[in-house]
């Protein structure tokens, strides 16, 4: 290979790795959700949450779901006829899907990674024959995902798919959940069961939300996906898994340490199609920090903790099970 050409695909490599790059979170926003707004409240998905003294100045509107955009009729809505401005909103008409996205965002960080360091796609680029080699493989790649695409998409519009087995369950919520339990309920209502709509939510309640909270930080800090998997809906770790890859395909890890809950009230609890939802609001401290793979800090600090307030939303069968975090949203 000449060394025009191997100096033009690096820097062809080098631009796609930036670009997808200035598109991300920053790292200050590093923790679960990265600072972004995402996830299904049903019907309510498009609609805004009531105004808690956790959340006086509202809650923004969600910039990435699988739930149509559309607010339930007779309730405020974001502006829904106006796209909102975000890095996750890519046009509701046909939305990205979350497992071919974080699929190819983690075969291109990969890929790009082999190129720079000339070893190819899979294996290095010595020849012309392993040049051609790479080609055909890169073909390959694009088949498969063409193939996986038209299959998901084809299975979707069918009634199944990615999420076929959650059919029926709003944000694709399985039938059950682990449940969590075991720490104090400090900053939520203790005045017994608050009812909202026809959902008594009682102090059992609170406690499995913030219990919720904790473990997911915990999960995320050590990128145990499976265990996400028992507390949030399948849409929800799909976004988290996604996350989790780009921050590896940059050489990044984030690190959340030391969280304690602060203080929570309830923003609504309703019911339909046969499944509870509640919308928290919750304000919670951490040590939030990123570092590279050898532990040198990039962004954050190990000492100052921050104060984040989001609105998260949990679901569970109506006839009884455990809660599971379905969205998550940031306040304004």
């Amino acid at each position: 290979m000449s060394p025009r050409f191997r100096s033009g695909l690096l820097a062809l490599s080098l631009s796609l790795t930036v670009l997808p790059g200035a598109l991300l979170p920053t790292d200050a926003d590093a923790r679960p959700g990265q600072g972004g707004s995402m996830g299904s409240r049903g019907s309510r998905t498009w609609s805004v949450p009531p105004a808690t003294r956790t959340s006086p100045t509202g809650t923004a509107p969600m910039q990435q779901s699988i739930t149509p955009r559309q607010p339930m009729p007779g309730t405020p809505g974001y502006g829904y006829n106006r796209p909102y401005p975000g890095p996750m909103n890519s046009g509701f008409t046909r939305p990205r899907h979350p497992f071919l996205t974080g699929f190819m965002g983690g075969m291109l960080g990969a890929g790009l990674f082999g190129l720079l360091s000339g070893h190819g796609f899979f294996g290095g680029i010595h020849s012309l024959f392993s040049f051609f080699w790479l080609l055909i493989q890169i073909a390959l790649v694009i088949l498969v995902v063409r193939w996986l695409w038209r299959l998901i998409s084809g299975n979707r519009s069918a009634g199944s798919g990615l999420f076929s087995s959650f059919a029926g369950r709003p944000g694709g919520m399985p039938p059950g959940g682990t449940p969590s339990g075991g720490f104090p309920q400090n900053g939520f209502p203790q005045n017994g069961a608050t009812p909202s709509g026809n959902v008594q939510i009682g102090p059992q309640d609170y406690q499995s939300f913030q219990t919720t909270l904790l473990n997911i930080q915990n999960a995320w800090n050590s990128q145990d996906i499976r265990a996400m998997q028992g507390m949030a809906t399948p849409e929800m770790v799909s976004y988290f898994n996604q996350q989790l890859a780009a921050l590896a395909s940059r050489g990044a890890r984030n690190v959340v340490s030391d969280v304690k809950f602060i203080s929570g009230d309830l923003a609504e609890a309703w019911s339909e199609s046969g499944y509870d939802y509640a919308t928290v609001a919750m304000r919670y401290s951490l040590i939030d920090l990123t570092t590279d793979l050898t532990g040198n800090v990039l962004q954050g600090s190990s000492t100052d903790p921050v104060t984040v307030s989001e609105v998260w939303t949990f679901i569970r069968p109506s006839a009884g099970g455990a809660w599971l975090l379905s969205a998550i949203q940031q306040t304004r």
